[in-house]
């Protein structure tokens, strides 16, 4: 699939849900979410990682911030069944879309998304637009509309004792 190609079609699936916005494409990469930071001159925080986990057999969408790691003993919780971390296989079958630059919509059906809630605090958020060196900026509260995701506790938080 080609960069054009995937990016156009993060633009159509953005457009099915009554969202026009610009995807930028950096001549950088922005596949790790320090370099997209540095691409839009934003903090870590603001960059939503696109993660694909296995629960109980079946892909799933998590969208967290680049400054978290996701914890998979809440994700197991949230989800009610054993979760891993999918491998670049799996992420292109569920998403239709590589490793590095899985955005949050557009994909071939539509799959269950937890949204960090870590997000929320943000004005805007960055997201992959279907390449490594693509991304769009929107509101994280319209993110979690476009995505029908649920907004969840998923970070690994540091033990504190």
């Amino acid at each position: 699939m080609g960069a054009v190609h995937a990016v156009e079609r993060v633009r159509a699936a953005l457009g099915r849900v009554g969202v026009n916005i610009e995807i930028r494409e950096f001549a950088e990469s922005t596949r790790t979410a320090q370099e997209a930071a540095d691409a839009v001159g934003t903090s870590v925080g603001q960059i939503v990682k696109s993660l694909v986990f296995v629960a109980g057999g079946n892909p799933v969408l998590v969208l967290v911030s680049g400054a978290n790691r996701a914890d998979t003993g809440k994700l197991e919780a949230l989800l009610g069944a054993p979760v891993e971390r999918a491998d670049p296989a799996t992420v292109r079958e569920a998403t239709g879309f590589a490793i590095g630059g899985v955005p949050p919509v557009g994909h071939p059906s539509s799959l269950p998304t937890l949204v960090d809630e870590d997000l929320l605090q943000y004005e805007t958020v960055y997201a992959a637009a279907g390449t490594p060196n693509s991304m769009f900026a929107i509101a994280p509260r319209e993110l979690v509309r476009i995505t029908g995701g649920r907004v969840v506790d998923v970070a690994r938080r540091p033990v504190s004792g």
